[in-house]
């Protein structure tokens, strides 16, 4: 935790609007497991937090990013099992997930 920790403290520029750090947060978290229970929800809430810190706010939307990969949870289960496929052959690599969050960030900010 302390790694992950002090990567996202390492790589934070408020300006930064990439999704690639919620999206490491989002896999590490789930990754490194530190909870008995809840890592799944404490990642998310995670994540989250670090989109609408970039943002500055929290993001306009009747259903937030958590709620979504809720509600659809196999496309965040593949890209989670993509960065763990690529953290196997000795890479990192988080876009997939990245890709997704972007897209659930869109279409929580398109219901404004």
């Amino acid at each position: 935790m302390d790694r992950c920790i002090s990567l996202i403290h390492e790589n934070w520029t408020g300006a930064d609007q990439s999704m690639t750090l919620p999206a490491y947060v989002l896999w590490r978290m789930n990754w490194i497991h530190p909870f008995v229970e809840g890592n799944g929800r404490t990642a998310r809430a995670a994540c989250y937090y670090l989109i609408c810190m970039a943002y500055g706010d929290l993001l306009p939307g009747s259903k937030s990013v958590p709620e979504r990969i809720r509600d659809n949870r196999q496309p965040y289960y593949d890209a989670l099992g993509a960065a763990d496929r690529a953290w196997a052959d000795g890479q990192f690599d988080v876009s997939e997930l990245a890709a997704y969050l972007t897209v659930l960030v869109k279409a929580q900010l398109s219901e404004e």
